[in-house]
């Protein structure tokens, strides 16, 4: 005769322990002793953080042994301050991928954003307060746009924001006629973030300090809040998200706009990290972006990620570049390598999101 559930005694139920996950529940056999792959693969998938962390660690580790200089906190800062820009386009980045979408127009965005404000403040002499925040809106804008192309005309965010691309960054050129605005021309505020202060000898920027706070911001919103909840959903299950009664479309708009927000704020730290504006300088971090993001452990696919990752994942190809700077190797040595941790990167969440089924 069948038992129900409830009429087996608990000695000869199966031990299982069922693990949440944001990519579906996982059993976990206790019966069976886990295997040492196995069970660094449980750590990641409930500690998303733990592999990028591990691998930036053992890089410091190593290249601080191969080159002394390397080990520095005068050297730590530099890196930190040859990041700091992919890193902050890297959060606005992390927001679009996880709802499962990608902006390949970041870095045309900010370029605009940087350049109104530079025509602002010095070509129509308006105060540089003005100037920076109508600046700092270029960016809210351009987000805005993407964000009503992707909800409103239903075109994927790869192709909308590929078309973005083209249309803002000719929209740069032409509002700054190819032109670059030189230092000394360029007012106090809008390189303020450039300037810094000294910590035991090693000097350190004001958009150093920016950068951390912006992570520190938006790890506690997505963790922390109702919307960063939304933006999880959405990207791991779109249809679920909008059958459990949240508006999809409201969440994908909001993460644009705020993502623009992000990428104008970005655009300020651009200026104070080259001390001038240029309609070109930055235009190759569209990608860079999405290597941080990746290599920092968010997936792809959406739903999955830390926005802390997304700098674990920016100090680590900027210790790889440093490091094997330092240790003689060429430049493209360095582009080898990070080609490698990117694809090392999405081979692991691939696995992982098997696991997580």
């Amino acid at each position: 005769m069948n038992r129900s559930a409830t009429d087996i005694p608990d000695d000869e139920r199966p031990s299982t322990v069922t693990a949440g996950f944001s990519m579906g529940l996982v059993e976990i056999d206790q019966g069976a002793r886990p295997t040492p792959l196995q069970w660094i693969e449980r750590k990641m998938l409930s500690r998303p953080l733990i592999g990028p962390l591990a691998v930036l660690v053992l890089a410091v580790i190593v290249f601080s042994i191969v080159s002394p200089n390397f080990g520095t906190l005068q050297n730590f800062s530099l890196i930190l301050q040859q990041v700091q820009v992919i890193a902050m386009l890297g959060i606005a980045q992390t927001l679009i991928i996880l709802t499962a979408g990608i902006d390949l127009s970041v870095a045309a965005v900010m370029l605009l954003a940087q350049v109104a404000m530079g025509r602002f403040a010095v070509a129509m002499g308006l105060p540089v307060e003005l100037s920076l925040v109508l600046g700092i809106l270029v960016g809210v804008v351009c987000g805005a746009i993407n964000g009503l192309i992707v909800t409103k005309l239903n075109i994927p965010p790869f192709i909308a924001t590929l078309g973005s691309l083209s249309i803002f960054y000719a929209l740069n050129i032409f509002i700054s006629d190819g032109e670059s605005v030189p230092f000394a021309e360029v007012p106090a505020l809008l390189t303020w973030l450039g300037s810094g202060f000294q910590i035991l000898g090693t000097t350190f920027t004001w958009g150093q300090v920016l950068t951390l706070l912006m992570f520190a911001l938006f790890a506690y919103i997505l963790r922390n809040t109702a919307w960063g909840t939304h933006v999880y959903a959405v990207g791991d299950n779109l249809e679920a998200a909008r059958l459990s009664g949240i508006r999809v479309d409201r969440v994908l708009m909001s993460v644009y706009v705020i993502a623009g927000l992000i990428i104008g704020i970005t655009a300020w730290l651009l200026i104070g990290r080259i001390g001038s504006i240029s309609p070109t300088a930055g235009a190759a971090y569209n990608l860079a972006s999405i290597t941080a993001v990746v290599i920092g452990g968010t997936s792809l696919f959406g739903g999955r990620g830390r926005i802390m990752g997304t700098l674990l994942g920016s100090l680590i190809v900027g210790v790889f570049s440093s490091g094997l700077s330092l240790a003689g190797f060429d430049s493209l040595w360095q582009e080898f390598t990070i080609g490698i941790l990117i694809i090392g990167a999405v081979a692991v969440d691939q696995r992982l999101r098997k696991i997580g089924r």
